[in-house]
């Protein structure tokens, strides 16, 4: 599937912009900003942005996470919620100790990555594929000058909003990956202790990986980086399923904070 891999920033346009000052500024390329942001006929005139457009900008020479421009006016309150995420968690994996403190200009990582439309798309099938809600789809788009909820364009790249927990944020693998044994899983975690576990299912129900645990590099309250592998200890039964990444209660062992990716097999 083509998930972008390449970073991502999201770029509010302010007065003054040109796409060219964009794109010099996040190592991009004007065409390639028209591009993937369908600044041409139907939806627009070729080129035309204004103050308040969102807009996808790839940086040609990098690959890493979809990072969000703070914009004037913005909270992380308000970027969390557009992107239907936690305020702690946008804090945490930023290292921002007063959540309450951003500038205009800083660029923060959010739980988002990059899919380019094909042929025959549409926003429920993109939803189902992902397992990602639609309005969290349509959400995470609004105020793109070439996003339409009713209609998509092929080569258009969507922002999807990854599903977290207020406490959890998988980076690898992206939702509609497909894993095989040894599949590696990273990302952050806030947990007691610095325990996160992992299991692997199919659709069926079938535990294809048993549960097993790793350890962030960093305990609660700070959001460690965590990495682990995904051995498998049965054949899936189908060829679609979930990674679940959680911990477990201190006080009765019961499963909190899972985050549920969907994967293929």
């Amino acid at each position: 599937m083509p998930i972008i891999t390449r970073k991502n920033y999201l770029y509010t346009v302010r007065p003054g912009d040109t796409l060219y000052s964009i794109a010099q500024k996040y190592r991009s390329s004007v065409q390639e900003i028209l591009r993937i942001n369908h600044l041409f006929p139907p939806v627009t005139d070729p080129g035309l942005i204004f103050p308040g457009n969102l807009l996808a900008v790839p940086d040609l020479t990098t690959t890493g996470k979809v990072s969000y421009i703070v914009n004037p006016g913005d909270s992380i309150h308000s970027i969390a919620y557009k992107f239907r995420t936690f305020v702690d968690l946008v804090a945490g994996i930023n290292n921002i100790e007063n959540p309450n403190i951003i500038y205009s200009g800083q660029s923060l990582i959010i739980p988002a990555f990059i899919y380019e439309i094909q042929m025959g798309d549409s926003l429920f099938s993109i939803s189902r594929r992902f397992g990602i809600p639609l309005q969290n789809i349509i959400s995470a788009n609004q105020g793109r000058p070439g996003f339409q909820p009713d209609v998509i364009w092929a080569g258009y790249q969507l922002i999807l909003p990854q599903n977290t927990s207020r406490n959890i944020f998988v980076w690898n693998p992206l939702p509609g990956t497909k894993v095989t044994s040894g599949q590696s899983v990273e990302g952050q975690a806030r947990a007691f202790e610095a325990n996160v576990l992992h299991q692997l299912r199919d659709d069926n129900g079938v535990i294809v990986s048993n549960e097993r645990f790793t350890t962030a590099d960093i305990g609660a309250p700070a959001y460690g980086t965590f990495s682990s592998t995904v051995p498998f200890d049965r054949n899936p039964s189908s060829n679609t399923g979930e990674l679940w990444v959680y911990t477990r209660s201190a006080k009765d062992g019961s499963i909190q904070d899972l985050v549920k990716t969907t994967v293929y097999y």
